[in-house]
């Protein structure tokens, strides 16, 4: 499965909680990575209760979201979040814009507390670098 979401803005996710820390391509790539896991399955539970409700358009209720926050405020694109929802979704549903944004909102929280944490891993190490080990040392940990 390709990468859609770009790294750009998940490197500028990983420095605002790098402090003085550099951050690794392969570190901004792993992030974007399970960014788009994640956000994926979160689709799939979203459509679950899309369908249980019968409707076949997803909105922000369905990732649990009651207040919709403004689009200008996040750093993820909404067009590859839309891209990522639809990967473990048929095209029988749809994705609404409010719904859009809230997945990227939900994915940019996630996105902030994987880097701050792999940010006190690569300082733990002694290193001056965010790299994708620190990433996968994360999930190896918590998940």
């Amino acid at each position: 499965m390709s990468v859609e979401l770009p790294f750009a803005p998940v490197d500028t996710i990983i420095r605002r909680n790098a402090g003085d820390l550099r951050v690794s391509a392969g570190a901004a790539e792993e992030l974007a990575r399970r960014i788009q896991d994640h956000g994926a399955d979160l689709a799939a539970d979203a459509a679950d209760h899309a369908t249980a409700d019968g409707r076949k358009t997803l909105m922000a209720a369905d990732f649990g979201v009651e207040q919709v926050v403004d689009r200008e405020s996040l750093e993820l694109p909404v067009a590859p979040v839309d891209r990522i929802a639809r990967l473990e979704i048929d095209g029988r549903y749809r994705v609404s814009m409010d719904a859009r944004i809230a997945l990227a909102d939900i994915l940019e929280d996630y996105a902030d507390n994987v880097a701050a944490a792999a940010a006190t891993l690569a300082d733990h190490a002694d290193r001056r670098t965010i790299q994708a080990e620190d990433i996968e040392t994360y999930f190896a940990l918590f998940e």
